[in-house]
């Protein structure tokens, strides 16, 4: 599991409702779950720490048989940088046939790392259109095909377009049909998993 670092309009939320779901759902499973960073340092919230098991550079993708990249609401487009070793273990994943999931904020990773051409994915909104509420736009998914905010399945590839903070950011909006995926993008994880 690789989350992303920096700053989070809901740590203790994503902590607990993202990657705590996650890494239960996972571990209920029969699977080990080891959380990477770029830095290894902890990732801290007022209510819930994640303490990582090892440093990006430390991360051997042999060892692993998928790769998981929780949104972590620091960002959507264009979000902070992405750490080259994020891009690379993607990269690598999917030539190995690994399945690889993203949550919201981290499809842009999948996107900024090439694997998502000619394949679908889901997002809030169509990041190449823009909108209101999708202000920016990212060249990068261009040649991907928007699927809608749901949860997605197109190879090894598995997207969920919705995170917890924004499920719960546009219920305070009085906004509907934002459900997490969580749970589901999970559970086609573990189903992916399992058929290895």
């Amino acid at each position: 599991m690789i989350p992303r670092e920096g700053f989070s309009q809901d740590i203790d939320l994503m902590l607990s409702k993202e990657v705590g779901v996650m890494t239960s759902m996972l571990k209920d499973a029969g699977f080990e779950v080891v959380v990477a960073t770029r830095s290894g340092q902890p990732i801290i919230g007022s209510t819930s720490t994640l303490k990582p098991d090892k440093r990006l550079d430390q991360v051997d993708l042999n060892d692993y048989i998928g790769v998981v990249l929780p949104c972590m609401a620091v960002g959507g487009i264009p979000g902070p940088p992405i750490a080259p070793e994020t891009i690379a273990i993607v990269q690598q994943a999917v030539a190995l046939g690994k399945p690889v999931t993203a949550q919201m904020g981290s499809v842009v990773i999948l996107a900024h790392a090439g694997v998502l051409k000619s394949k679908k994915y889901t997002f809030p909104a169509d990041p190449t259109l823009a909108s209101p509420g999708n202000p920016v736009t990212d060249t990068k998914f261009v040649d991907a095909v928007y699927s809608g905010k749901g949860v997605i399945q197109d190879g090894v590839i598995i997207t969920s377009g919705v995170c917890p903070y924004v499920e719960k950011a546009t219920k305070m909006q009085g906004v509907e049909g934002f459900v997490d995926g969580t749970p589901e993008l999970t559970k086609m994880l573990i189903t992916s998993l399992k058929t290895k």
